[in-house]
């Protein structure tokens, strides 16, 4: 084991002794490690504050009362206020438009942010992203649960959205409502068991958020570890004909409030004034196999900018690795920000045998679960994007 592969493994470990709830303050005390890190490494970090919700539970609980209120009123106005909550319920969870969080309680996160010029010719800025919080586990996250349909997920390359059956649930109602009049018995039963799944989502959701933060290792201190050694090889050999800017977000875990803030802030804006502009995430590197996100979507299917997916994969061949998989995720990831504006953007993430990510928010989420073979090669494949970039 090299020097910086076991360094690799002791800032992992450091990252889950802290508990790192999203825009909180584990959150800020996991920023302020890193940055004393990245300033050991001779570099001039930046901390961004922001504000947010501290997790997902309550923006999503309102969207599934008023879905409840909406098939309960039934008829064709119940059916029109139905489709009028999934849309917005969808804006949410993809990052789209996040209107429900600007009236409801925050916290305050930080963002890690610093800048790394190249040398020589420099024609792009390839920004480089992993979260620092970690999520809370609930009855949701079980094996049994999250993993249904892994293996399938693993020939397709394809995993289901998170909240598919929800989706699902929300149509079923609108359906029900829309037709109650010319079939009752159809109407009803259509309605019953949309009420009878959001009440079970609701659920799910007041697990989640009484549930407790896990540590994290594969999700995602694993990714913020891979920057970190990233940047101390930077530092020390500046990367060439490009500029590179690592970014280490909080929030991401409660729907993305620090990214959002870095999107909305000064260094991406000068980047973008500058020339193109790549982002490629760097989150769950643990798991076994290397993919790269060709699409995500909790409710429905964005993609990606096929650019960016193919810079990933050429930064593997330049690592002399395999390239990953082009995949369909089933959640969201934070540079899914950026690509809604138009920013090539892409994630590199892992999985496990069966399709699915390992440990995925649950308690066992610790180090001695890492997959350090699929760490150590994620790392490669990122060190080889930043020479893809400057090609």
């Amino acid at each position: 084991m090299t020097a910086a592969e076991d360094r690799l493994r002791e800032d992992v470990e450091a990252l889950c002794r802290i508990v790192r709830s999203s825009a909180g303050e584990g959150e800020r005390r996991a920023a302020a490690w890193v940055a004393g890190q990245l300033r050991d490494a001779g570099l001039r970090p930046v901390v961004q504050p922001y504000r947010s919700p501290r997790g997902y539970a309550l923006a999503h609980a309102l969207h599934d009362a008023a879905g409840l209120a909406a098939i309960g009123r039934g008829g064709l106005l119940g059916a029109a206020l139905t489709l009028a909550v999934l849309r917005s319920y969808e804006r949410e969870t993809s990052g789209r438009d996040q209107w429900v969080r600007r009236v409801l309680p925050s916290g305050e996160g930080v963002n890690v942010v610093v800048r790394i010029p190249g040398t020589g010719a420099v024609r792009r800025t390839l920004v480089l992203v992993a979260h620092l919080d970690a999520a809370p586990t609930g009855w949701v996250w079980r094996p049994a649960f999250a993993n249904a349909g892994a293996g399938l997920a693993r020939r397709t390359r394809r995993m289901s959205p998170v909240m598919g059956a929800l989706t699902g649930a929300f149509l079923a109602g609108a359906a029900g409502s829309a037709v109650e009049r010319a079939a009752p018995r159809a109407g009803r039963a259509l309605r019953t068991g949309a009420l009878a799944t959001i009440g079970v989502g609701l659920a799910g959701l007041v697990s989640v958020a009484r549930g407790a933060t896990v540590p994290g290792a594969s999700d995602n201190a694993t990714g913020v570890a891979v920057l970190l050694g990233l940047a101390r090889a930077l530092a020390a050999a500046p990367p060439v004909d490009v500029d590179v800017v690592l970014v280490l977000p909080g929030g991401e875990e409660a729907g993305m409030g620090g990214m959002r803030a870095f999107a909305d802030g000064p260094v991406l804006a000068a980047a973008l004034a500058a020339g193109p502009v790549t982002v490629v995430g760097v989150d769950t590197l643990g798991g076994g196999t290397p993919i790269v996100a060709a699409a995500e979507g909790a409710m429905r299917t964005h993609r990606f900018d096929p650019e960016a997916v193919a810079l990933v994969q050429a930064g593997a061949r330049a690592a002399g690795e395999d390239p990953p998989g082009r995949w369909r995720i089933g959640a969201w990831t934070d540079p899914i920000l950026t690509q809604h504006r138009g920013i090539p953007s892409t994630t590199l993430l892992s999985v496990g045998d069966r399709g699915h990510y390992t440990e995925y928010h649950l308690p066992t989420d610790t180090p001695d679960r890492v997959d350090w073979e699929c760490v150590e090669r994620c790392a490669r494949i990122v060190a080889g994007v930043v020479v893809a970039a400057s090609g």
